[in-house]
Order: structure tokens, then C-alpha cells, then sequence
């Protein structure tokens, strides 16, 4: 498992991949060329992925996304170390705060 902040990047078998997941929409690459696994709504910085692969997200504030790097790649963000990921699939999982009366992804 990997952590950069509030991202949390886990390793998942190539059968563990949810039926479903080739259907969704890929996800956009930004002006920079990075997959963006989350962007901070306060700072405007990003957790990214940069190398080729693709990323999907299911709809909804806490769908979970699904990161296929075939050649790996390296988690960055502006204050942050970069991670390295190795080639392979990945679940990435936005981490969730209380604030009263409902559940929120945590803002950066």
C-alpha cells in the first residue's frame, strides 16, 4: 500500500478488478500531462500519477477509482515526495472525514 497525504493507492490482483471497470469513463489528463487522483480544493495542488496508464472513477463523491500503470509510474505532488509505483493495477481511495451530520472526502 501506498499513502501521499489523503490518497490512499493499494495494489490489486488483475481478477480483483470489479466487473464493470473497462466500461468507465477514463479520466482526463491535466494541462501537465499527470492522471490526477485528487486535487486540493484549498491549495490547488494535485496528487497525480505521471507515466502511461489509465484511470477510471465510479460516479459519485466516494466512487472508488481504479489506476492501471503498465509500465509503473510515480505519484508526485507539490509537497510531497514522490512515490514510486511499480507497473500493475491499483484501487485509490480519497480518505473521508465527519463533520456533523454527514461524511465528507477530506479537502486539501
Amino acid at each position: 500500500m501506498y499513502r501521499q497525504g489523503d490518497v490512499l493507492i493499494v495494489p490489486i490482483a488483475e481478477a480483483v478488478v470489479p466487473p464493470g471497470t473497462d466500461r468507465l469513463p477514463r479520466q482526463p489528463r491535466d494541462a501537465r500531462g499527470r492522471l490526477v487522483l485528487a486535487l486540493g480544493e484549498v491549495t490547488g495542488h494535485a496528487h497525480a500519477v505521471v507515466g502511461p496508464g489509465t484511470l477510471v472513477r465510479e460516479a459519485g463523491p466516494f466512487g472508488a477509482s481504479y489506476l492501471h500503470l503498465p509500465d509503473g509510474g510515480r505519484v508526485v505532488h507539490e509537497e510531497h515526495a514522490a512515490i514510486p509505483l511499480p507497473k500493475g493495477r491499483y484501487r485509490v481511495v480519497r480518505q473521508r472525514e465527519y463533520a456533523p451530520g454527514a461524511v465528507r472526502v477530506v479537502a486539501d
